[in-house]
């Protein structure tokens, strides 16, 4: 069972300025309820070719995994891969301009393998809520700063 899920938030900030937050995975441990530390296996800045290495905390368990950045627009979209683990995850980040801010949406998208594979449902739903609370978190942040 393929995993494809998205959520969005408007974040009454300049694009710029969430771009800059969000479109940068150092900052990654200050908004993202899971990951612990992010280090840099290619140097910044973030380019096509990028490789960074994460420590994450999800459903109790400890995950080591190393994004490489696939698509970089600044100011548009930003998509990650990963294809070691069980569960090879693409990331994508765009911004668009509304009014009265930045409207982003995260999108995580993968197909687990064995004993991933058949938790798929639990682990969708488990997720959603961390990335809607990892959304939330950000636009708590950047309105606040």
């Amino acid at each position: 069972m393929a995993v494809d899920i998205v959520v969005e938030t408007l974040i009454q900030r300049p694009r710029a300025v969430v771009v800059a937050f969000a479109g940068d995975p150092g900052r990654a441990p200050e908004w993202y309820v899971n990951i612990k530390s992010i280090e840099w296996e290619t140097p910044p800045p973030l380019a096509v070719g990028s490789r960074m290495a994460f420590v994450a905390q999800f459903l109790g368990r400890r995950l080591a995994y190393t994004y490489e950045v696939r698509e970089w627009l600044p100011n548009e979209r930003l998509v990650m891969s990963t294809a070691q683990g069980p569960f090879p995850m693409e990331t994508t980040y765009t911004w668009d301009e509304e009014a009265g801010g930045t409207r982003m949406t995260l999108r995580n998208r993968g197909e687990p393998a064995g004993f991933s594979a058949l938790v798929a449902p639990l682990m969708a739903v488990m997720m959603r809520r961390a990335m809607t609370a990892d959304l939330a978190k950000l636009k708590g942040v950047l309105e606040r700063s």
